[in-house]
């Protein structure tokens, strides 16, 4: 087994140096365990926490070990009598090519319902349902609001803006650059600002002059602060990520976060994991969607196991639209 190990603790931004690419022989399997060739690997920006020796709701990356993360792979050897070998499962022992996995790594055996694989780690995977639950459950969204998505190009704010105009939601998108605000209008997006372009809150208030009902929160820095400032009564604020803060430690400068009180707008945070009981009713609809044609997905492929690091570091560069994936 090849596997990329945490070395040492990131201090802001990680460094190649933090980081190495190790051998181990691979073990005999116990009871219970399966052998899985990974075919797909997922470089996500929660990750980031978990190189903080920090409590968190997920625990840190012990220095040394191999790393995790969402996979899909090819079941080559079983001693469980729930996969066979030809099985593809999606679990969670990333960031190597082959994993002897247990219930620790949670695999789940993939229907054939007509997707590419990949798909598991995007639209049908921790991306999709992240936007999926954080729009409709935490924000509770409806037909007829007016949603403010932040990093509207990646993977879950492509499919929060595709989700939401289904709903029949008004939509206005933030992203960074021409090419992707145009990849976010072609997702169905009514507007979108171009953060690059210049300050967040001029562009906002010109798209939503009537202000926002829903904003979902990948960014926060200045997206959030602008979200303050147009946020209707009664609006809901769904914070799914900060990636602006999660190497710089700055503290925010929320300049209007006082119109909490006049606007009695709630913000909640949440976690993918929150909603796993309604994950059934999720697959049904977002895989119908999907199967249809209906919501679409553009990912960034790096290929090889090597190009893994490079593809995690990319998404603070703004190196991906849509999901950055990792092909084996």
């Amino acid at each position: 087994m090849r596997a990329w190990v945490l070395k040492s603790r990131p201090n802001g931004m990680p460094q190649p140096s933090d980081f190495d690419l190790v051998e181990t022989p691979d073990q005999p399997l116990q009871d219970g365990q399966i052998r899985v060739r990974n075919l797909w690997l997922s470089v996500d920006p929660y990750m980031r926490g978990r190189m903080n020796d920090a409590k968190s709701y997920v625990p840190p990356f012990q220095l040394g070990e191999p790393m995790q993360g969402g996979a899909v792979g090819e079941v080559v050897e079983s001693r469980n009598p729930g996969f066979a070998p030809g099985d593809k499962v999606l679990h969670m022992a990333g960031w190597r090519d082959t994993a002897t996995i247990g219930a620790e790594a949670m695999p789940q055996k993939l229907p054939s319902i007509g997707v590419s694989d990949d798909t598991w780690l995007h639209n049908l995977g921790l991306t999709g349902g992240t936007a999926y639950f954080g729009l409709l459950r935490t924000a509770e969204a409806k037909a007829g609001d007016v949603v403010f998505v932040s990093a509207a190009a990646g993977a879950v704010g492509s499919a929060v803006v595709q989700i939401a105009k289904l709903k029949g939601m008004t939509v206005i998108g933030s992203a960074g650059g021409a090419d992707k605000v145009a990849f976010v209008k072609e997702l169905g997006a009514d507007a979108c600002i171009d953060y690059k372009a210049g300050p967040v809150l001029p562009q906002l208030a010109k798209a939503a002059p009537d202000g926002i009902d829903v904003y979902f929160d990948n960014v926060g820095g200045e997206h959030l602060d602008a979200a303050f400032a147009t946020a209707r009564q009664w609006a809901r604020f769904a914070i799914c990520g900060m990636i602006d803060v999660y190497n710089d430690g700055k503290p925010q400068e929320l300049k209007y976060i006082i119109r909490t009180i006049p606007t009695r707008l709630t913000m909640r945070g949440f976690i993918y994991t929150d909603y796993m009981a309604d994950f059934p009713a999720f697959t049904q609809e977002m895989g119908g969607w999907v199967a249809g044609g209906k919501i679409k997905a553009r990912t960034t492929v790096r290929d090889g196991l090597d190009a893994t690091l490079d593809a995690f570091l990319g998404l603070f560069s703004g190196a991906n639209t849509g999901k950055m994936l990792v092909r084996l």
